[in-house]
């Protein structure tokens, strides 16, 4: 299995020879990187030879929760994925949103009808009356809840001091980890974690569009602690330092693997800021560093709340344009209409699902998965930090998740 683990990484790394956004992260050997940086294999010759290692690993694995059983479960699943991508680059066509969230991302995520978002809607009407369209009484609420310019450092710099403190409570960190924060424009995504390997990060802040209080704590959790930053320091800890498991120190962005990165990471917010504490953090620390007003902290409170409820909405609207079902101009008024995104916000967002595809699904449905695997039998808080920290720290992808 080693020797098919050093294939997959050399192979990862020489796909992205093709798509520059592929490879996320990679902390290996240099000669590696350098001799994929010279390799000429076409898309098509790559999707060959990731056929051919799949057939070197066992037919039928075990799904018994042994760790060699789910590492041979996650080589064969994430060199499907290579598989898959590399074969979509080689001129294969663009797959349908189902096809490619099956194929790249190991799972089917729920359709649905955007009257099922309805009742939301109404809800957020009530809560906020009057003659304009909603999104834009959402967007005209939310403004007084943004973070200065000049503030964005000190807020950060709290929120994400706070989600590390919590974090460390629960989960053991390497003890070099760090981090540096950078504020960056014109980009598609709002944050992003770049590892760079030995517990270090790059965490980017898009800093374009304007910041609301409640992004920090949500940017600190996901990109940072127990998000992004968490999960590949202790994959590298655990699985690349201690076991020698080399197909961890690359990252293919386009991988089941991500379904589990961005679906833990959403869920970490809620698990290091469970209940009110989010808000009531908030109010005591943020808010004061922003020179924000925290009286209708728990109005905005709810709001967040119900647009959450309106996220897979989001999906059905990609859906529907990988798909060809709608125009570029419809998904903005859609992102608008069902996600209350600014025109901004909304267009984006087009551009992320321009970029990224189906990757839409690992936010929303991969915390939905990771939440009920982490809950699942799971009582205490305590329990659900010991059960998130296996995750964290597990070959598991979302169909080896019950293992």
């Amino acid at each position: 299995m080693d020797s098919v683990a050093q294939e997959y990484v050399k192979l990862v790394l020489e796909l992205g020879n093709h798509d520059k956004s592929y490879v996320d992260a990679y902390y290996g050997p240099q000669a590696w990187k350098d001799e994929a940086a010279d390799s000429e294999a076409t898309p098509a010759e790559v999707a060959g030879r990731a056929g051919e290692l799949m057939q070197q690993l066992p037919q039928e694995i075990a799904a018994d929760g042994a760790i060699e059983n789910l590492r041979a479960h996650y080589l064969k699943t994430q060199l499907r994925a290579v598989q898959a991508h590399a074969q979509s680059l080689a001129g294969g066509g663009k797959p349908s949103f189902a096809k490619e969230a099956q194929l790249l991302y190991d799972t089917q995520p729920p359709r649905q009808d955007f009257s099922e978002f309805e009742p939301v809607l109404a809800e957020l009407d009530e809560l906020l009356p009057g003659e304009q369209p909603l999104h834009i009484r959402v967007q005209e609420f939310r403004k007084q809840f943004e973070i200065p310019a000049d503030k964005l450092e000190a807020v950060f710099d709290a929120a994400i001091d706070a989600c590390r403190e919590r974090t460390r409570k629960h989960i053991p960190l390497p003890n070099n980890e760090n981090f540096v924060l950078e504020y960056v424009t014109d980009k598609p995504w709002s944050g992003y974690n770049w590892y760079q390997g030995k517990a270090q990060s790059l965490i980017q802040v898009n800093s374009e569009l304007p910041i609301m209080i409640d992004r920090a704590i949500d940017l600190g959790c996901h990109e940072g602690y127990p998000g992004h930053h968490t999960y590949n320091a202790l994959l590298e800890d655990e699985l690349t330092n201690k076991r020698g498991w080399v197909e961890y120190s690359v990252y293919p962005l386009f991988s089941p693997q991500s379904l589990i990165a961005e679906g833990s990471a959403n869920y970490g917010i809620d698990l290091a800021f469970p209940g009110e504490e989010k808000t009531r953090f908030e109010k005591e620390v943020l808010y004061p560093l922003a020179g924000l007003d925290p009286t209708e902290a728990e109005k905005y409170d709810r709001v967040l709340e119900l647009i959450a409820k309106l996220s897979f909405a989001g999906n059905e609207v990609a859906r529907q344009y990988i798909d060809g079902e709608i125009d570029g101009d419809q998904v903005v008024e859609l992102f608008q209409q069902y996600s209350l995104m600014s025109p901004e916000k909304a267009a984006q967002r087009k551009r992320f699902v321009d970029a990224y595809g189906a990757y839409v699904i690992n936010y929303n449905w991969g915390k939905q998965l990771v939440k009920e695997y982490v809950e699942e039998g799971a009582v205490s808080q305590d329990e659900r930090w010991q059960r998130f920290g296996r995750l964290l720290s597990s070959p598991r992808l979302p169909s080896s998740l019950n293992w």
